[in-house]
């Protein structure tokens, strides 16, 4: 176990933000991990560093976890179980399930990060939570070393939300995620989005999982930057969930305006469409922006700090409740 002093984390996290971990080290078994928090309490967990945005220096240890490894506990004629190791990149387990004809995340594919974070704050697009297809999740507690494991209804999954996001944050340190995915018949899930669209303009009449990936890969292709070409988290706000009262007054100012009925009570209202009506798609403040096919996505085009994006994104928090009285929620962590 090296641990390293003044490490750049540039390269480490998908926004591209230039800030140090005055002390790093990279963390390859459950052992090596088991060994350091008993020594070490004062943590900061790096994985795919794809859900945050960095505005200082890292004091604390940086613990680069990259633990892999994927490994088939069960399977019958309908499903498999799987357990994930927490270094795994995402989108290539996905592409992994998908060559193995394992259905119940195609619609997840290309989503940023390492499987070890999909279950801090359920992943989710085009009509799919990660959430439905978790069985477990085990997880280091940092307090005593001891591996635990957390069944799906431990985890308390919400919305972009878990257990781990509330009462049991900065507490474990997760180290592999089960799942279970069908086998046939794949019960797909194409009427969100633009899915069925992309699908039709393909003329697939008749789609598989491979089909949906692709379809959902093309579309956050022709919509999202690749991080790799300009620095950026995904989706940096949560779509907010607001009363049907509260939609119904909008809905007479804005009759365009998209929604997602969520029950009798409550309507989901896409935040990149409140963005982009308040006037900040494709905006640029000095290298700090949001992007010009999807304004829910902030970007850094070069040299942002952390603190600069972080504060367009409170310019457009202000905006957005000024001019919807929506409250629109941060889905990424500000360190």
């Amino acid at each position: 176990m090296n641990i390293q002093e003044n490490i750049s984390l540039k390269k480490m996290n998908t926004f591209g933000i230039d800030v140090n971990a005055k002390r790093f080290v990279n963390i390859t078994s459950v052992y090596e991990l088991q060994q350091l928090v008993k020594k070490e309490k004062d943590l900061f967990l790096l994985s795919g560093g794809s859900n945050m945005l960095l505005t200082k220096d890292i004091e604390e240890l940086v613990v680069h976890l990259n633990i892999t490894g994927i490994s088939i506990d069960n399977e019958n004629d309908s499903n498999v179980n799987l357990t994930v190791n927490a270094g795994e990149n995402w989108h290539n387990f996905v592409l992994w399930c998908v060559s193995n004809n394992y259905g119940g995340i195609e619609n997840l594919s290309l989503i940023p990060g390492n499987v070890g974070t999909c279950p801090i704050q359920n992943i989710g697009a085009y009509g799919v939570e990660v959430k439905d297809v978790i069985t477990k999740v085990e997880a280091i507690e940092i307090a005593t070393g001891k591996l635990v494991s957390f069944s799906n209804n431990d985890c308390e999954f919400g919305y972009r939300n878990s257990i781990f996001k509330n009462t049991h944050k900065g507490k474990y340190i997760i180290t592999s995620v089960s799942f279970c995915l069908q086998k046939q018949p794949h019960q797909l899930n194409t009427s969100y989005g633009a899915i069925e669209k992309q699908l039709d303009s393909n003329s697939i009449k008749k789609p598989t999982i491979k089909d949906v990936s692709e379809a959902v890969i093309n579309i956050r292709n022709s919509k999202l930057p690749n991080p790799k070409d300009i620095g950026n988290s995904g989706s940096f706000f949560k779509n907010p969930v607001i009363s049907t009262t509260h939609f119904k007054s909008l809905l007479e100012k804005y009759p365009e305006i998209p929604n997602y009925p969520i029950s009798e009570h409550e309507v989901k209202v896409p935040a990149g469409w409140l963005i982009e009506q308040s006037g900040f798609k494709g905006k640029r403040f000095g290298d700090a922006g949001v992007h010009d096919k999807q304004a829910l996505v902030l970007v850094n085009h070069g040299n942002a700090s952390g603190k600069e994006i972080y504060e367009l994104a409170k310019t457009i928090q202000q905006t957005i409740q000024e001019n919807f009285s929506i409250n629109l929620e941060i889905e990424v962590n500000v360190i």
